[in-house]
């Protein structure tokens, strides 16, 4: 197939449905707004309806003949350097989770870093796979995680050397980034693939100034959602594939073993369009962005209180190896008070909705689609924060673990705690137990406590104290972590395992 990036494959497609005069005799049953309720045309508009049409006997035809889609899929690959690339519109937790299945089977080891999103757990829970972990890269002043080492890898597959591959997440929404390129040559020394969930990274390949995109770096596949750092539609994710590890029908499969056979044509076309739009005016976009953003960086440096974090801060040894400095994360300690706070005030009276909030941080995501408006907007509201801070204190404590605390005594698999007899017991009583749901602070989501771990006293008394302070933990039955879920101890326990690389 000839490339031209200024085609749009989908979007244009979409366009050809409404002029062509189809009458659809299928879904969507709103056939093209006509049936959609007039208070919601209202508030969404008519082109959220037009652009709702079926992909195959809507979008294309029954037999899929003119292949929109696969032309789309192969635009995008060539944009990024991927040899295949997967639309998705059940976002990357879909994607993540085809990636680990293609890899590795049930009751199969996969190396996989311990600051991984929820939806790799979920994977692990769906496959039956057995996580063998990989620690980050802990830094004890600042409390937060880095992407694990290539040192970390290295042993973890001399340790494990059935392990059938890695999964590392880079860049962190922290925008820490792995080194991606000395994982990949240890995964292929070993001929293992590498799946990398990029979800953060849209945009990395795009630009230079940005940190290593996967596929340039060598990875085998990896997972990127379009509607984080890009301008696709929530949802929207690509995965893409390279090298001769893994198998693209296998991929394939798996996804739609996974996936809904009901997808949105309205986020393929806003993937689409985002594509066409980096392709031809990215490097433009992403350098004015890097411009506004080192603006932004220098004048948040000048509030009272409040400090940038760059790559002195998460960049070196036993740190990052790169950084992306579009996430910018504002430490606001010396104010006095908390992230959780801050980030409720900044809502509450300036209508400014902050990114990832924890006990001593928040983010402001900045993208392509941010001016000097917007970050005049922030700026505006982050200096009247700092004056305002005395009215947010005292803030309520979160009690941080010590790096050597943080991480609990994994002793069975994460499927076999998640879909065991469980109770829900009072938590000053859970201490010792075997958590049988994840416990997350969202965002960023990655989880504290998985099914499968024994919980501590530290990492409790780290949640309950953060749920006190604001911390959103959503996905126990007991949000309030007033209860936790636990295995019943009747059940029978199989023997301890070792999921941890030393």
């Amino acid at each position: 197939m000839a490339t031209d990036h200024h085609e749009a494959p989908v979007l244009e497609a979409v366009a050809a449905y409404r002029d062509r005069g189809e009458l659809g005799f299928s879904p969507p049953g709103h056939k093209q707004a006509r049936g959609a309720a007039p208070d919601v045309r209202a508030v969404l508009g008519d082109a959220v309806f037009y652009g709702d049409v079926l992909a195959t006997g809507g979008l294309d035809d029954r037999r899929e003949k003119s292949s929109v889609l696969q032309r789309a899929e192969a635009l995008m690959a060539d944009a990024v350097h991927a040899e295949h690339t997967f639309f998705s519109t059940c976002g990357s937790s879909l994607s993540v989770k085809a990636a680990m299945l293609s890899v590795a089977a049930p009751h199969q080891k996969l190396l996989v870093g311990r600051d991984a999103h929820k939806s790799v757990i979920a994977g692990l829970i769906l496959c039956g796979i057995e996580p063998v972990w990989l620690e980050p890269q802990w830094d004890a002043e600042r409390h937060l995680a880095h992407p694990p080492s290539p040192a970390t890898l290295e042993k973890a597959f001399a340790d494990h050397p059935d392990a059938r591959g890695a999964l590392i997440t880079s860049p962190t929404p922290y925008g820490t980034a792995a080194d991606l390129r000395a994982m990949a040559d240890i995964c292929h020394r070993r001929s293992k693939p590498l799946i990398v969930d990029e979800a953060w990274g849209a945009h990395l390949p795009f630009h230079p100034d940005l940190p290593s995109w996967a596929m340039d770096a060598g990875a085998d596949v990896c997972v990127t959602s379009i509607h984080k750092m890009g301008s696709g539609l929530e949802q929207g994710s690509v995965f893409h594939l390279q090298g001769d590890l893994i198998d693209p029908d296998t991929l394939a499969s798996r996804a739609d073993l996974l996936g809904t056979t009901s997808p949105s044509v309205l986020l393929y076309a806003g993937i689409d369009g985002w594509r066409r739009q980096m392709v031809l005016e990215g490097h433009r976009l992403l350098s004015r962005a890097l411009d506004l953003v080192a603006r932004v960086r220098q004048r948040i440096e000048e509030i009272e209180g409040m400090h940038v974090n760059g790559p002195d801060d998460f960049c070196g040894p036993g740190a990052a190896a790169e950084f992306d400095p579009l996430p910018v994360i504002i430490d606001i300690e010396a104010t006095g008070t908390t992230g959780y706070r801050a980030a409720d005030w900044l809502r509450k009276h300036h209508h400014i909705d902050m990114h990832l909030v924890d006990h001593r941080r928040i983010s402001a995501q900045f993208t392509h689609a941010d001016d000097h408006t917007t970050a005049d907007r922030l700026l505006t509201a982050l200096r009247d924060l700092a004056r305002n801070a005395h009215t947010l204190r005292p803030a309520p404590a979160v009690h941080m673990p010590a790096p050597d605390e943080l991480r609990p005594d994994q002793v069975c698999l994460p499927r076999d705690a998640f879909f065991a007899e469980t109770e829900d017991v009072p938590a000053v009583k859970a201490v010792g137990r075997v958590a049988a749901e994840m416990l997350t602070p969202y965002p960023p989501g990655i989880p504290a406590v998985l099914p499968g771990e024994r919980i501590t006293e530290p990492v409790l008394r780290y949640l309950r104290s953060g749920v006190e302070a604001g911390m959103n933990v959503p996905d126990p039955a007991d949000p309030t972590l007033t209860t936790i879920r636990v295995r019943a101890e009747d059940h029978g326990k199989p023997p301890h395992f070792s999921a941890h690389a030393p």
